[in-house]
């Protein structure tokens, strides 16, 4: 059972009164003083008072008659000009503590330090759906940037692009974002995605020409991603051949590097493309990095241009404002 529709305490402030419409709380509030009824209520009409001579005109139209004694009034008067700019005064206090500024300087809903919904009159509480909405969401936003993933070791940030996410259930750490979702593996295997960039750092080796290094990373990759996978299964039937569809040097993050792009063939499914792309870090040694892109070939998987789309995003840690982009002079090579 709950109560009759009603002025009740405001559980948020006992100091005004509350419009309780037998189900919820609505927003409708008043100061104890204002004439019984539900004036402003849903259903409610507020009946129009006729101005009084002299008389004090409050918010929705005069407050009521006063006795006589000049425009200021007195009696019984006085009493209802003090009540009414009493009633001003306090919801321009409720006001001012409801709506604070963010640090942004958009407006934001003060909530109370419970999560739970308001109670009800005579105790209990309304449900969650039952409790009117705050005017301004109080959520604030998340810590991580929902739109860039990063790769602390290497020092740098990708862009997370629509339909790309950061990785789950995958055993690789050097994996830093998928696609999302994944689909039956056309040969071998469990599931495969539909895409997958991979960072890290090139060990084991003198030599530090981006050119050349991608060059010698492609293979290995072509070989990782669509042959044999680490359990010797094949999940696209092996790797069959392979086209060069675009090579040549590459600013990443403000930095001078150079990749190689393959289309591949495979025994099963509909092929694929790789590219190793390797550049210098911006952090400690600056040793070379190697980004692979893995994307599937076919409608179901990803566009090419958005390795070129990530590319370009790529950001040093250390200097958001830092360039990336594919650069000028990328194209085709035979």
């Amino acid at each position: 059972m709950t109560p009759p529709p009603g002025w009740y305490p405001d559980p948020k402030a006992p100091h005004l009164e509350r419009w309780w419409d037998g189900t919820a709380w609505t927003e409708h509030r008043r100061t104890p003083e204002a004439a019984p009824g539900a004036p402003g209520a849903p259903g409610v009409p507020v009946a129009p008072v006729p101005p009084a001579q002299g008389g004090p005109v409050g918010p929705g139209g005069p407050v009521g008659p006063v006795g006589s004694g000049g425009p200021g009034g007195t009696g019984r008067s006085k009493v209802i000009a003090l009540t009414t700019a009493g009633a001003v005064l306090v919801a321009a206090i409720v006001t001012g503590a409801v709506f604070l500024g963010r640090d942004d300087g958009e407006p934001r809903a003060r909530t109370e330090a419970s999560s739970g919904a308001d109670p009800v009159p005579g105790g209990g509480s309304a449900s969650p759906s039952e409790t009117p909405s705050p005017s301004a969401s109080s959520s604030e936003p998340s810590a991580d940037d929902p739109a860039v993933v990063e790769d602390p070791l290497n020092g740098i940030t990708f862009p997370l692009l629509d339909g790309w996410i950061r990785p789950k259930h995958v055993a690789d750490d050097d994996v830093v974002m998928t696609t999302d979702g994944t689909y039956d593996c056309p040969g071998e295997g469990i599931v495969c995605r539909h895409g997958t960039v991979i960072s890290r750092t090139i060990t084991g080796t003198d030599e530090t020409s981006p050119e050349v290094l991608a060059k010698e990373d492609i293979s290995d990759a072509a070989q990782d991603a669509f042959d044999e996978d680490e359990l010797g299964q094949r999940p696209y039937g092996g790797l069959k051949s392979h086209t060069v569809v675009k090579s040549g040097p590459v600013a990443v993050a403000g930095r001078a590097g150079y990749l190689v792009r393959w289309r591949v063939t495979t025994g099963k499914g509909p092929g694929g493309y790789v590219q190793s792309m390797v550049f210098p870090s911006s952090v400690g040694t600056e040793s070379p990095v190697v980004v692979r892109y893995v994307f599937d070939a076919g409608e179901d998987g990803p566009p090419p241009a958005d390795m070129d789309r990530i590319t370009k995003g790529i950001r040093s840690i250390d200097d958001a404002g830092s360039g990336g982009g594919v650069g000028s002079s990328i194209g085709p090579e035979d």
